[in-house]
């Protein structure tokens, strides 16, 4: 980023109270622990704090410059402070400004769930031929994604932006400030349906990552979602539709999961190839087929793009497997939603198991009246999935063991008040061969549960032990 003070003034109609105007920004920060050399420092508003507090622990980071909505007069001759009504709309408006210096395709990801793993693979398979600016972690809200604008560079020659959305209006504001001119929507489930109520409200609300397209975007459609596939000839761009089935443009066939491998038989328009995926689950494969879409409609070469697929490597949290003491634990824990379970229990259920299948489920919030129902789906999803052990986490997820037990009685349930006796719980009665998902809504921190059974050493349970533990199951079982 390079963008003077001036330019920013400009930009957000704001009032330097002191410093110079031809100082040049590179970055920007709202976090003044992290706040780098040449930054615009953003004092936000919060619930619980105030930005506006550690501005002078910004500038001693190397900050340049700060806005401010509490400052009427500064004396400061060492930095730039320009006066704004309201801080986080002007950020808003400094990326917006910022953004439209650049003339490459932008392409923006939505949906209920995938868009980390998808935008992910979308910038691996544009890195084939394409240098690539994309969102790092989850900076993709209404104050992150100006941050992730400012990481543009003349030398980038695409950017993959996530865009995430909890209420409504909000998506709007995000393609104003983002412009995508290309855009992928993963699917459209039950994430925040608390604010937003239903899936057709849900659905609506993500669609307006189109309301900047020009007559030459393309928006790439999940066709094997119903809820998007039924605006398929109903729309008002040209729209590319990725899935398994006949109405998909880029499909893929003859799925095969193996030794935490997916291979699939992947169709274009005009040609086929063999696609070889480092990762199990058909949401997965669906993530990878929207890469290859975008990747291949903008011109990359398509087998530099699946050989740039077969190095993916999941994000932290993110079904990210590992192997402890004979036992694969598969940290899922970054967030849940009831879609997001079913595909990590779809995961769980593709790995090679000797022993038992476990799954670790906590809470899942924001889900409003439908919590109860959506919590005794997941488990009676759970029980279909071959869960042998459910560990539940949290009042809320006691529903997830009865919603299993009504489909499998001899399903083993354990409910654990908090994530602590979930992890004494499961160091005691893991055993090698076991294969486990740990996952549950952000708040309830399930990463604390894979740290813990990471790094102390799991019991090994003898014959006699392993006797003793199957009575014990069936006595659990009836209760």
């Amino acid at each position: 980023m390079e963008m003077t003070v001036e330019q920013m003034i400009k930009s957000c109609n704001g009032i330097l109270l002191c410093g110079d105007p031809s100082t040049v920004v590179r970055g920007g920060s709202i976090d003044s622990r992290r706040t780098k050399e040449g930054d615009l420092f953003v004092p936000l508003i919060g619930e619980r704090s105030n930005g506006h507090g550690y501005i002078a622990s910004a500038f001693a980071k190397g900050a340049v410059a700060t806005l401010t909505q509490e400052h009427r007069e500064m004396d400061d001759p060492d930095h730039c402070w320009i006066y704004v009504p309201d801080t986080q709309t002007a950020l808003q408006e400094i990326a917006k400004d910022y953004r439209s210096q650049f003339s490459i395709p932008i392409i923006g990801i939505t949906g209920s769930v995938g868009k980390t793993t998808t935008k992910e693979m979308v910038a691996l398979a544009l890195s084939a031929g394409e240098n690539v600016m994309k969102t790092k972690g989850n900076f993709n809200s209404q104050v992150g994604l100006p941050i992730t604008l400012f990481g543009l560079e003349p030398e980038h020659t695409a950017a993959v932006i996530e865009m995430g959305m909890s209420e409504f209006g909000e998506m709007s504001r995000l393609a104003e400030i983002a412009k995508p001119n290309y855009a992928i929507i993963t699917n459209i489930g039950m994430s925040h349906i608390e604010n937003l109520k239903t899936q057709k409200n849900i659905r609506n609300e993500k669609l307006h990552i189109m309301d900047y397209f020009d007559r030459k975007s393309v928006l790439f459609l999940n066709g094997d979602d119903p809820i998007l596939s039924a605006l398929i000839g109903f729309l008002p761009c040209k729209t590319i539709v990725y899935g398994t089935g006949y109405n998909a443009h880029y499909q893929a066939k003859r799925i095969v999961s193996e030794d935490k491998h997916t291979t699939y038989a992947l169709q274009t328009p005009i040609q086929g190839r063999t696609v070889h995926l480092p990762a199990l689950g058909k949401h997965n494969v669906l993530n990878s087929l929207a890469a290859i879409a975008v990747a291949d409609y903008l011109g990359v070469n398509l087998d530099a793009v699946v050989e740039k697929i077969g190095q993916y490597v999941p994000p932290a949290m993110r079904q990210e497997i590992h192997e402890v003491n004979g036992i694969t634990i598969i940290d899922d824990t970054y967030n849940a939603s009831p879609d997001s379970i079913r595909s990590g229990l779809d995961v769980l259920q593709g790995l090679e198991c000797r022993g038992r299948r476990v799954a670790v489920l906590a809470d899942m919030l924001e889900l409003g009246e439908l919590s109860e129902q959506a919590h005794f789906d997941v488990g009676v999803a759970a029980a279909q999935a071959g869960v042998s052990v459910l560990v539940t986490v949290g009042k809320r997820a006691e529903n997830i063991g009865k919603g299993a037990k009504s489909v499998n009685p001899s399903v083993l349930v354990c409910s654990q008040k908090d994530n602590e006796q979930a992890v004494k719980y499961l160091q005691h009665k893991l055993r090698p061969g076991d294969c486990v998902i740990v996952k549950g809504s952000r708040g309830m921190k399930t990463d604390e549960i894979v740290r813990g059974l990471l790094q102390h050493a799991v019991h090994e349970v003898s014959a006699n032990q392993e006797s003793e533990q199957t009575e014990e199951q069936q006595t659990e079982s009836a209760q």
